[in-house]
């Protein structure tokens, strides 16, 4: 049973999860490791954090939900992959071993970050001379990589965010603030999916999840309305660098 001191803690990285999350996407790389070093295995905390956090992506989602107005269509085309990839996921990280899991999140961290990092260079060189996309346009190769990146959100809940960013910044156009806002819902999604089928795999830890979850709601609702007033290079920037910082020291651990 967690002492009320770890049980302070495990909310306070929720809180901030949650507003990292609706702003930038990463949040979870706060809360995961969190939940580490408070002693829960690595696994069972992944499971626990995708739980725990879904009130704060719905908090973060309901707050920016005026962004959306550009991908209202696009969004009734994208939900039902996400939803699939998300349950994909959850299964395969189910029947995956701790030590299996444990060796390679600190890649998966990695990836997500190098994805974000070079978004801009990436776009550019590779889909640089692509045809506008209408509102309610989603092509095959959109839907293959929101579909790849659910999977990964279901499988392992941290660095979702960033993942999700990368992929609909390599290949839609508009401000960052606005796909932020699609990130959110899919993010949503993806983590409900994933959590139901949880809910039911005897490893979530219920004492840290009925803490979390709460102040993870009001930090994605924080952090969803800060949202659109912050700069979008320090957001990509801090959220890159926290989340190499955790890779490299679960590497060396």
């Amino acid at each position: 049973m967690p002492s009320a001191t770890d049980l302070v803690l495990a909310g306070a990285a929720a809180f901030v999860a949650g507003g990292v999350n609706a702003i930038a996407g990463g949040g979870t790389l706060v809360s995961f490791p969190a939940l580490v070093a408070l002693g829960v295995p690595s696994l069972r905390a992944n499971v626990t954090n995708t739980v725990a956090l879904c009130p704060g992506y719905f908090g973060g989602a309901v707050a920016q939900r005026a962004a959306l107005d550009d991908h209202r269509g696009r969004l009734r085309r994208i939900l039902p992959v996400a939803a699939l990839g998300g349950l994909v996921g959850s299964v395969l990280l189910i029947v995956t071993s701790e030590a299996v899991f444990r060796n390679i999140v600190p890649y998966l961290i990695l990836t997500a970050c190098g994805l974000l990092g070079f978004q801009d260079s990436i776009k550019r060189h590779v889909f640089g001379r692509r045809h506008a996309m209408s509102p309610n346009e989603a092509p095959p190769l959109l839907l293959g990589g929101v579909f790849l990146a659910s999977v990964y959100g279901g499988y392992f809940g941290a660095g979702l965010g960033i993942m999700l960013l990368a992929v609909l910044g390599l290949l839609l156009d508009g401000e960052l603030n606005k796909l932020n806002a699609l990130k959110q819902v899919l993010a949503l999604t993806i983590n409900v999916v994933a959590a139901l089928f949880f809910v039911f795999s005897g490893k979530v830890e219920w004492a840290f999840a009925a803490v979390m979850a709460p102040t993870s709601l009001v930090g994605g609702h924080v952090g969803g309305t800060l949202a659109s007033r912050m700069n979008a290079k320090v957001m990509r920037a801090v959220v890159i660098a926290f989340g190499v910082l955790v890779a490299l020291k679960m590497l060396l651990s």
